[in-house]
């Protein structure tokens, strides 16, 4: 296998798979099959070198435990201030490599969030790929269509055969010069794109030379390159920078304008997952869904540990979170963005925000927010602590259920055991450690006049929030 550069991006908020993704937990990060998607992109792309990821700072404290659980130094990954779209993303990757003397290496674009069920198909994909990329081509890789899909931008193929990889004798795998790019077409246009079988969908997975790309964005996004060649290699200019950047795709920017253009047909079991009637396609419903009574051919997805009774009802597709439900017919889900647009409107939090939070120190989940009192589950990492605090509005009740934490009060040190609670008065200053190798758990009780989350005074940081 040939080596190169993986690059993972990590944009967007996954809107269509509301409730489930939302800003701050947007699709790579959860759990729709047996592991996160980001996770599975990484363990695929590791085979052809180390990943690299780029993602927002709003998702930064879950992509580095990702990364960190897949045995990847988080710190070779780049999390942008505010999203840009693709091609700011890409040129900052592009950008990075030429300040490491790399401009001759290989790198692939790839995104995290996309399922591959044949990984072998797509490793001899990939490095046939690699080799034209070493040639100076820049290269698509085109899926087969499964269907004449409208929701998709097609590449289309000439006779030309650039490179042979591996495959069946019958049904090698051919590398063809490329006309170019075709926007999401219309149902006729779709069906036919696929009868005439010179259409592939673009997957959004590229591989090239950094040096070739430089020069590409260069001729083609002049300004979005200067730009980014303004950053400095220690990042300190970044936020400013980054800011001012045009917000355009790396497609439309790029690869549509692009002379000269490999694709390489392949079938890979993919699938975007931009749906949840896609999702359904994948998995199954919940085990602890029970149809009866004239009901049929229903999606349950649930997080609880609860029962979903259906009955005589059919075609539908139900997700269940702590705090929102969603219930659609099959076959309509794409609409679910609408959906989040609506709740924007109305102003609602549950449009972007779960009800629990990850920070550097681990996580919390607020169970009760009422006007007189908010409950919460803190969940502190071993090793870590949160910062030496107080609040202005609010008292504190905290029973620890597991782990055993150390609890600093107004200097003093405490080390309360399971069953234990706490008291931290109205202006108290309070930390939680975790010194111990198990999760802490504790139970918290907030009392007094407000409870949002700015009410915090930090005299102590370990991660330069004070």
């Amino acid at each position: 296998m040939r080596r190169m550069i993986p690059i993972v991006l990590c944009g967007g908020s996954g809107t269509r798979l509301w409730p489930v993704s939302r800003r701050a937990f947007p699709k790579q990060l959860t759990r729709l099959l047996d592991e996160p998607l980001l996770s599975r992109t990484l363990r695929r792309l590791q085979a052809l070198g180390e990943p690299r990821v780029i993602a927002t700072r709003d998702t930064e404290v879950l992509t580095r435990r990702v990364l960190a659980d897949r045995g990847l130094d988080p710190g070779r990954s780049l999390f942008e201030p505010v999203g840009r779209n693709t091609a700011p993303a890409v040129a900052l990757a592009v950008h990075r490599l030429l300040q490491e003397d790399r401009g001759e290496a290989v790198m692939g674009i790839f995104p995290a969030d996309h399922l591959i069920e044949d990984e072998e198909a797509f490793q001899a994909a990939v490095a046939l790929a690699v080799a034209c990329a070493e040639l100076g081509q820049v290269v698509t890789l085109g899926l087969r269509p499964t269907s004449p899909a409208t929701g998709y931008g097609y590449v289309e193929v000439t006779d030309e055969e650039v490179a042979r990889g591996a495959g069946a004798e019958e049904s090698p795998l051919i590398a063809y010069a490329s006309r170019g790019f075709r926007e999401k077409p219309d149902a006729e246009t779709a069906r036919r794109f696929v009868a005439e079988g010179r259409f592939f969908w673009n997957s959004g997975m590229f591989v090239f030379r950094v040096g070739v790309m430089a020069r590409h964005f260069e001729a083609l996004m002049p300004e979005l390159w200067n730009g980014i060649r303004r950053i400095d290699a220690d990042l300190t200019n970044l936020e400013e920078i980054y800011r001012e950047l045009p917000s355009e795709s790396f497609d439309y920017g790029v690869m549509e304008h692009l002379d000269q253009l490999v694709c390489i047909p392949c079938s890979l079991g993919w699938s975007d997952l931009g749906s949840w009637d896609e999702v359904a396609r994948v998995r199954r419903s919940s085990d602890r869904a029970v149809e009866a009574a004239g009901a049929s051919n229903n999606f349950v997805f649930g997080f609880r540990d609860r029962v979903y009774g259906l009955v005589d009802v059919e075609d539908l597709v139900v997700v269940d979170t702590a705090d929102a439900l969603l219930i659609a017919r099959r076959g309509t889900t794409q609409k679910v963005k609408e959906l989040v647009e609506a709740l924007r409107a109305k102003g609602l939090r549950e449009a972007d925000e779960h009800v629990f939070e990850h920070r550097p120190w681990g996580s919390f989940e607020i169970l009760r927010d009422t006007e007189r009192f908010k409950s919460k589950i803190l969940r502190v990492a071993p090793g870590q602590r949160l910062s030496y605090q107080s609040h202005h509005h609010r008292s504190e009740h905290w029973v620890v259920v597991a782990g055993r934490p150390e609890v600093t009060l107004d200097g003093e040190m405490l080390r309360p055991q399971p069953g234990e609670a706490v008291y931290i008065p109205q202006g108290a200053k309070h930390r939680i450690a975790n010194p111990g190798g198990e999760w802490v758990e504790i139970v918290e009780v907030q009392l007094g006049s407000y409870f949002g989350e700015d009410d915090i005074v930090r005299y102590e940081d370990d991660y330069d929030r004070a």
